[in-house]
């Protein structure tokens, strides 16, 4: 009687279901690395805390606002006893009334030039005014607790700072907004190294336009947001600017101070992502790389599920359906709206894809109104 080869010995006593476990046991060490990632970038961000401050530079806050009446009175009114100018965009609702009665002065922005997107403009026209030492560009959607200004200000004398930009705490009102904002938030900081955004010699830049601060005679050198005109990413795209000239830029976290509501609807949130998506990627690539890869491991989750639960691997299969909740929970703020991870990362990867077909094809998005 022949005897049977080792080697088919070795290979009948393998568990065919040993690579699908062993792809499991990959996926989710990467969900966690990629989720511990982001949260170790954001953290990495400076904080700004806030600071006792004897006087304040001399200094101007814009407000750009189109059809903002919800929200601009609120925003506003954090800046009481600050200079605050709010540049009305062609607003059809009472967005300048409300400011006005707030606090602020209200100059209208004027009809939009060709070549220009409305809030480089609006911006532009609120800060040619002036010869204050610093300007101050917050969104009408964001609102501010008393001292946060000041302390903004003093941070930047300090360091001696060309320019600051802020990334404020996420309010919450609505279902869409707790299940997608954090992780759309921690999706983005998986490519962010807080070294290199703050260190003027190194190319990567990164800025909020819901909060910036320039230091006037910087924002003339670069040419102010007329230099950017046509980006809708205007604010990364100063911030390249201000990095090309070696300028100091320090990129900041705020949860104490700073607010931001960014969307009031499903439909602008996933506008709003989509708009920025993909055109932010192609400026930043080494950005563009790890969150594109931190995508695809998240998108793989499911998939992988399936396979272990077609193989009966029933314990591996229910640790890898907890684990996206485990992993994304430190950007969520219950257990209860971390379960609900896995749901935000197929929506993303959507909102991605439409946004990777609009640069591509040159389509565009409807954005307050207009064409973007």
């Amino acid at each position: 009687m022949n005897e049977i080869p080792q080697e088919l010995h070795i290979a009948s006593s393998l568990d065919p279901a040993m690579p699908v476990f062993a792809a499991g046991v990959v996926v989710a060490l990467a969900i966690v690395f990629f989720a511990w990632l982001s949260r170790r970038n954001y953290l990495a961000l400076p904080e700004l805390k806030p600071e006792l401050t004897a006087g304040l530079p001399t200094h101007r806050v814009v407000i750009p606002a189109r059809n903002e009446e919800a929200s601009i009175a609120r925003c506003v009114s954090s800046f009481q006893g600050s200079p605050c100018l709010v540049v009305d965009d062609q607003s059809t609702d009472r967005t300048a009334a409300l400011a006005e009665a707030a606090g602020a002065a209200v100059r209208p922005a004027g009809p939009l030039p060709a070549g220009w997107l409305g809030k480089p403009h609006a911006c532009w026209a609120g800060s040619r005014d002036g010869d204050s030492e610093f300007l101050v560009f917050a969104d009408a959607d964001t609102w501010y607790d008393p001292g946060f200004l000041s302390s903004l200000l003093a941070y930047a004398q300090r360091r001696q700072l060309h320019a600051a930009t802020v990334f404020p705490r996420q309010e919450f009102e609505h279902w869409y907004e707790r299940l997608l904002l954090p992780y759309g938030l921690g999706l983005y900081f998986t490519g962010v190294s807080a070294a290199n955004v703050n260190n003027p010699r190194h190319p990567e830049a990164l800025a909020n336009g819901q909060c910036l601060l320039f230091r006037r005679s910087a924002y003339k050198f670069i040419g102010g947001h007329a230099s950017v005109a046509n980006s809708v990413i205007e604010d990364v795209a100063l911030a390249r600017l201000l990095k090309r000239h070696r300028m100091n830029i320090a990129v900041l976290r705020c949860e104490s101070m700073a607010h931001v509501r960014m969307y009031r609807s499903f439909a602008d949130l996933w506008r709003g992502f989509q708009k920025n998506s993909f055109r932010f990627l192609r400026v930043n690539p080494r950005t563009g790389i790890l969150v594109i890869a931190s995508s695809i491991v998240m998108t793989s989750w499911l998939p992988m599920l399936a396979a272990l639960l077609w193989q009966e691997h029933w314990f591996p299969a229910a640790v890898l359906a907890l684990i996206p909740a485990v992993a994304w929970r430190p950007w969520y703020r219950s257990w209860l709206q971390a379960l609900g991870a896995p749901i935000a990362i197929y929506i993303f990867q959507a909102i991605a894809l439409s946004g990777m077909c609009a640069a591509i094809f040159g389509l565009t998005t409807r954005w307050k109104g207009r064409r973007v």
